[in-house]
């Protein structure tokens, strides 16, 4: 097709005109693109020049399919009525405004520099509005959306099919790309299909938090950084690679990127590094990892992570890495509970931050099976090498922009993590899954073949290799169940025997043989476990709600857990760490945040060894009774076993 109008047409000769109406001079095309065209009125020479040089550096800035397809000549003008804090204006009918107050700025010699870069990127994020206009969208999506509307005018909202509610009204604009707005941040509303949420919540590490206000403006914004940040590809590399191929081109002058990517450990233990670094090469494999449902409100269907599988460094990827778990990740969206513990009305509600941590996957495990006595079903995932390393990518850009609110029926784990899988990796299979608990995520995983519970099938198997992780319950009760043969306990289970309490334990404590002590005092120490985490539970709930008022044991103790919530923070939002630069930060903010790291670590694990001296002041006199009788028992069938041991002429323990 010849690229003439038919204006032009009439006016060429009737030849010619022959010629091409026969299809005989089909080489003849015209190549037209956007012109910025200054209007110069009121203008001086040299106000004209320096405008004029930066009119030509934005258009030559800009991607070639982005001229050609915004074939148009857009006239600039400088205005004196736009507001002090608005420094451009696509108006609707089709002229760029500027804000004349620039003028003498960009005149200047001091200023003149930095006023042509932000000037630059005015033009650009403009253009960007004027472009996003056109309606460019692939064919299969415009497509979608033409038959969404023809289904409307026929059948009305109401009877549209589920793939087509929410599109009827949409514009064929970027901005309104599935895709543009997964990456950005405005995710389809849980059973909703085409429903997008109206906050956007990938609010940190942002350049600009104009992009934040809308998808249109997030589009201008982001094309600003990718025309003119050097940085920008390493900073938000699914971004970059989406207007790469959305454009078919790059930005000259791209920086290489690091290798690894930087996230905080979640993690107290002076053994893990504060700041860890993920190589995506590294990764032999991602699972879906389960707790097990328990009574608990927020847990009864379940909790939904993702482990990463991790390799030992110089061991080549494969089935081996599943043993080195010392290495092993765990992508977790929690609530993040800043006052008190979690209540269900403020669950429901959306009252708790939700943020994405990243945990050693042992501190995970020793937390659900010994301290919530709930097994872990570590499930393969099967996904491309290239799905798995965008998956990376994004857990990681999620973890340092993420501030969600929780929702315990919309917005909890299971929908997080499905959405996590989908954007990351654009598995088709994943495109319209749906479900708001971790046991029916499963379930629909493995039914469209990406998750693989073979390797479960065999129990014992499962839990040599570390596809299963066994609740202590389990070893609790086959120990009480010991201990019950020789003893004859007055109680069914291992549950009833802790409820007894620490002084009605203590009469059945020197009965027992080497066999039947070991396993009481396995039990003892469990019962002290669970005792210390209640008691956390309970200051925190009752010092931060205001109960606490007038408790002449308070003293330095509520400083202590305002300042260790306070501390807490950085671990699920490590933006507090790194105020300048957006996106993934990037080796030179490195040291910065290694120091900030573990300064903040070592501040909040001081504060929790001094809390821990306290703790038997603060509580009242029915739990530290709890507390001091579980240590004395644990003391004295330390020393019971000892002595059976010495008795039966054995090692002489320590």
């Amino acid at each position: 097709m010849i690229g003439l109008s038919p204006g032009r047409l009439s006016r060429l000769p009737v030849v010619l005109r022959w010629l091409l109406g026969c299809g005989l001079l089909v080489s003849l095309q015209v190549q037209a693109e956007l012109q910025l065209v200054l209007q110069p009125r009121g203008l001086s020479p040299e106000q004209r020049q320096a405008t004029e040089a930066v009119l030509a550096q934005a258009q030559t800035s800009l991607p070639p399919s982005l001229r050609q397809r915004l074939d148009k000549r857009i006239a600039v003008r400088w205005s004196e009525r736009l507001s002090a804090n608005v420094n451009g204006r696509a108006s609707g009918s089709g002229v760029l405004l500027l804000n004349r107050r620039w003028l003498p700025r960009l005149l200047a010699v001091e200023s003149g520099p930095q006023a042509h870069s932000e000037l630059l990127a005015t033009l650009l994020h403009e253009v960007a509005h004027f472009y996003d206009r056109v309606a460019y969208w692939p064919e299969d999506q415009r497509a979608l959306l033409l038959a969404c509307r023809q289904q409307q005018e026929s059948l009305g909202r109401v009877g549209l099919p589920p793939r087509c509610r929410g599109q009827g009204e949409r514009h064929f604009s970027l901005s309104d790309d599935p895709r543009l707005l997964d990456l950005a941040g405005w995710p389809e509303r849980p059973e909703q299909r085409g429903v997008r949420a109206d906050a956007n919540p990938q609010r940190d590490r942002s350049p600009d938090r104009y992009e934040l206000s809308s998808p249109s403006e997030f589009v201008a914004v982001n094309l600003e950084y990718f025309l003119l940040d050097p940085h920008y590809a390493c900073r938000r590399p699914a971004l970059q690679h989406y207007f790469t191929q959305h454009f078919g081109w790059a930005p000259p002058g791209a920086h290489d990127c690091a290798s690894t990517l930087p996230y905080v450990n979640a993690s107290l233990d002076e053994q893990q590094q504060a700041l860890g670094r993920l190589d995506p090469e590294r990764v032999y494999a991602v699972h879906y990892l389960l707790a097990e449902p328990n009574e608990a409100w927020a847990s009864r269907w379940g909790h939904s992570m993702l482990r990463l599988v991790v390799c030992a460094p110089g061991r080549p990827r494969g089935p081996d890495c599943l043993l080195d778990v010392s290495e092993h990740l765990v992508l977790s969206f929690r609530a993040f509970v800043e006052d008190v513990q979690l209540s269900s009305w403020d669950g429901l509600v959306g009252n708790y931050p939700s943020r994405l941590f990243i945990l050693p996957l042992m501190q995970v495990v020793d937390e659900y099976t010994k301290l919530e006595l709930r097994s872990l079903s570590s499930v393969p995932l099967r996904f491309s090498r290239s799905e798995l390393h965008d998956l990376l990518q994004q857990a990681v850009q999620l973890h340092w922009s993420y501030d969600g609110d929780y929702y315990f029926i919309n917005n909890n784990c299971a929908v997080e993590t499905r959405r996590l899988l989908r954007v990351g990796t654009q598995n088709p299979a994943l495109r319209d899954l749906q479900s708001i608990t971790p046991t029916g995520l499963l379930s629909l995983l493995t039914a469209r073949g990406l998750a693989d519970q073979q390797p479960l099938q065999d129990r014992q198997r499962a839990l040599r290799l570390g596809y299963f992780f066994d609740s202590f319950r389990e070893r609790y009760q086959l120990m009480f169940t010991q201990v019950q043969a020789g003893l004859d306990l007055p109680v069914p289970d291992v549950e009833a025997w802790f409820a007894l309490g620490a002084e009605a334990r203590a009469q059945w404590l020197e009965q027992g043989n080497v066999r039947t002590t070991a396993a009481l005092l396995l039990l003892e120490q469990a019962a002290q476990r669970r005792q210390l985490l209640l008691v956390r539970q309970e200051l925190k709930e009752r010092y931060l709600s205001g109960r606490g008022g007038g408790d002449t044991h308070l003293g330095e103790a509520e400083g202590l857990l305002q300042g260790m919530l306070a501390q807490s923070g950085f671990l699920s939002r490590p933006a507090e760490l790194l105020p300048a630069g957006y996106g993934l930060p990037q080796p030179d903010e490195w040291q910065q945040l290694q120091q900030q790291s573990e300064g903040r670590r070592a501040s909040l694990q001081a504060m929790t060894a001094r809390l821990e001296k306290q703790l038997l002041a603060l509580l009242d006199a029915r739990r530290q009774a709890e507390l001091n009788g579980g240590t004395r028992n644990i003391r004295l069938l330390a020393e019971r076993l000892k002595a059976l041991h010495r008795a039966a002429g054995g090692l002489q323990l320590p």
